[in-house]
C-alpha cells in the first residue's frame, strides 16, 4: 500500500486528467470533502456533485503542489490550483489538509478565497 503522502500527491495530479470518476476512486466511500468556502459533503454521490461544478467547465486543471507535510496518515498541502474556464486562467492558492485510511482520502478540506476564484473567472 502506498504512504499517505504518495496517495495525496497522486490524487493531485490526477486532476489534470479532469476525469471526475477518475477522481472519485481515490475516496473511500464515506469520504468527506469540505470546500471551506461550501457546506461539506460525504460519499461519493455528494463529492461528484461538488467536483461536477469545477472540473467539466475547466478546459485545462493542474494542482501545482508547492510543500507537503505529512505525519501518519495526515497530509498537509500547499498548492496553486489552475485552471482553464471559458478561456479565463485562474491560479488560485490552496491550503488543503488530508487524511488517508488504508490508501484512499477520507477527508480532504481545501481552504481558499472563493472571491478569488470568482474575480478571475470573472
Amino acid at each position: 500500500m502506498r504512504d499517505p503522502e504518495t496517495v495525496v500527491r497522486e490524487f493531485c495530479a490526477a486532476w489534470d486528467r479532469r476525469d471526475v470518476e477518475a477522481i472519485l476512486t481515490w475516496f473511500a466511500p464515506d469520504a468527506t470533502y469540505h470546500n471551506m468556502p461550501l457546506d461539506p459533503v460525504c460519499g461519493h454521490a455528494a463529492i461528484r456533485e461538488v467536483l461536477n461544478v469545477f472540473v467539466p467547465p475547466a478546459s485545462s486543471i493542474h494542482f501545482e503542489v508547492l510543500a507537503v507535510a505529512s505525519r501518519g496518515d495526515l497530509v498537509f498541502t500547499e498548492r496553486v490550483d489552475h485552471f482553464t474556464v471559458a478561456g479565463k486562467k485562474v491560479a488560485l492558492p490552496v491550503a488543503g489538509v488530508f487524511e488517508v485510511r488504508d490508501g484512499k482520502i477520507a477527508a480532504w478540506r481545501d481552504y481558499f478565497d472563493m472571491g478569488s476564484y470568482q474575480r478571475q473567472i470573472g
